[in-house]
C-alpha cells in the first residue's frame, strides 16, 4: 500500500505542482495568471475523461502493470515540461500528466479492498489517499521552494524525478494484481443510473472539488491581495495548509461518509467566504490552516462513499468518481481564472464558496433518503 500511496503523491503533486508557480511560469513564458492556470485545467480535463477509458481500457491486464505504465508517462511529461521552449509544449506536456493521473487514481482507488483484509479498508484507503494531502505538506511547497531558488524548470524536472522513483517502487514492491473482473463501458453509465448512491457522491464530489480549485488555484494571488502576506512567505504557508491537510485526512479515514462531507462542505463555504474579505496576515494565516484541516478530508470521504455505494463494484465506482474529482479541477481551476481575470482575486475564494454551500445541501437532502445500509 505504501508504494501505492507514493504513487498517488506523485501525481497529485505532478498535477497541482503549477499552483505555487503560475506567477513565475507566466512572467517566463509571457502569459496571464488566468492563462496559466490552464496547467491545472487541462491536465483536471484529460483525467476526468481518461479515469473511465483506461478504467475499461485496461481490460484484463495486470493492475501493477498498468500502473507502472501510468507513472513512467507521468514522469516522462514533467520532463518534457522543464525543458519546454513555449507555454504551447507545456500544456502538451500537462495533457499527458492528466492521462497518467486519471488512469492511475482510478484503478488504485479501490485496491484497498483487494490488499487488506475487510476490516482495514477504512484505514488502508486512508493511507492510499494521504497521498493527496501530503501532495500539498510536502509537494507542491516544495515545488514552489525549488521554484524560487531554481527556477520552475527545476522543480518540473525534480517531480519527473520523483515518478521514476516511483516507477522502482511499484515494481519492487507491488505485488501481481490481475483484474478481479474485466469492466465493459457500458457498466458505467448504467452504474449511474441504477444506484442513487452513486450518483449523489458523483454530484458532491463536482461541487465540492469545483469550489475547492475555484479558491486553491489562485492562492498565491489570494494570500498576497487579500491577506497582504509577503510573496517569500506563501510556500510556509503551504505546507502549513498540507500539514493540516494530513490531519484532516487521517481523521476522517475511519468516519461516516455522509456526516464527514456534510461537516466538511459546511466549514469551506464559511472558510472560504471569510478568506475573501478579511484582510490581514494573522486572519489569512489562520484561515488558510482551517482550510487544509477542512479539505484534507474529501478525498478519503468521498473513496469511502464510493466503495460503500457500490461494493461488488468498486473499481467502476471510483472511475465515475475519479472523472467527476478531475473534471471538478479543471473546472474549479478554470472558474476560478476567469473571476481572477475578469473581477479581482477575492472573486475566485467567494464562488468556491457558494459551491460549498450547494454541496452541503445535496448532502443534507441525500441524507432524507438515504438508506444506511448504502450510505454509511
Amino acid at each position: 500500500m505504501c508504494a501505492v500511496a507514493l504513487g498517488i503523491f506523485c501525481l497529485i503533486t505532478s498535477e497541482l505542482l503549477p499552483v505555487g508557480l503560475l506567477t513565475p511560469v507566466g512572467a517566463d513564458l509571457g502569459v496571464s495568471d488566468g492563462t496559466a492556470g490552464l496547467m491545472v485545467t487541462v491536465p483536471g480535463l484529460v483525467a476526468g475523461l481518461c479515469a473511465p477509458l483506461v478504467t475499461v481500457g485496461a481490460g484484463r491486464l495486470d493492475r501493477r502493470l498498468v500502473l507502472c505504465v501510468l507513472i513512467a508517462l507521468t514522469a516522462a511529461a514533467n520532463l518534457a515540461a522543464a525543458v519546454a521552449p513555449g507555454f504551447a509544449v507545456v500544456l502538451a506536456a500537462r495533457l499527458l500528466v492528466g492521462v497518467g493521473v486519471g488512469g492511475f487514481w482510478a484503478i488504485a482507488g479501490g485496491l484497498a479492498v483487494r490488499l487488506v483484509p475487510e476490516r482495514h479498508v477504512g484505514r488502508a484507503t486512508a493511507l492510499v489517499f494521504g497521498g493527496v494531502p501530503t501532495a500539498s505538506v510536502l509537494g507542491v511547497p516544495a515545488g514552489t521552494l525549488l521554484g524560487e531558488l531554481g527556477g520552475w524548470r527545476t522543480a518540473f524536472a525534480a517531480v519527473g524525478g520523483l515518478g521514476l522513483v516511483t516507477l522502482t517502487a511499484l515494481v519492487l514492491l507491488l505485488p501481481p494484481l490481475p483484474p478481479s473482473r474485466h469492466i465493459a463501458f457500458p457498466e458505467l453509465p448504467a452504474l449511474l443510473r441504477e444506484n442513487r448512491a452513486v450518483r449523489a457522491g458523483v454530484v458532491v464530489t463536482f461541487l465540492v472539488v469545483t469550489g475547492q480549485f475555484a479558491a486553491y488555484t489562485f492562492v498565491r494571488p489570494i494570500l498576497q491581495d487579500v491577506s497582504g502576506i509577503d510573496a517569500g512567505f506563501v510556500s510556509t504557508l503551504l505546507l502549513g495548509y498540507g500539514v493540516a491537510g494530513v490531519a484532516g485526512n487521517f481523521l476522517a479515514g475511519a468516519r461516516d461518509a455522509y456526516r464527514t462531507l456534510l461537516v466538511i462542505s459546511a466549514a469551506l463555504a464559511l472558510i472560504l467566504a471569510l478568506i475573501a474579505v478579511l484582510p490581514g496576515p494573522v486572519a489569512g494565516t489562520t484561515l488558510l490552516l482551517a482550510w487544509g484541516l477542512a479539505y484534507g478530508g474529501v478525498s478519503v470521504s468521498v473513496q469511502g462513499w464510493m466503495i460503500k455505494a457500490a461494493p461488488a463494484a468498486t473499481e467502476a465506482a471510483t472511475s465515475l468518481m475519479v472523472a467527476m474529482f478531475n473534471l471538478a479541477i479543471a473546472a474549479g481551476a478554470l472558474f476560478g481564472g476567469l473571476a481572477v481575470d475578469g473581477i479581482s482575486a477575492p472573486a475566485a475564494p467567494l464562488g468556491g464558496a457558494a459551491l460549498m454551500l450547494l454541496s452541503a445541501v445535496t448532502v443534507w437532502a441525500t441524507a432524507i433518503r438515504r438508506r444506511p445500509d448504502r450510505l454509511g
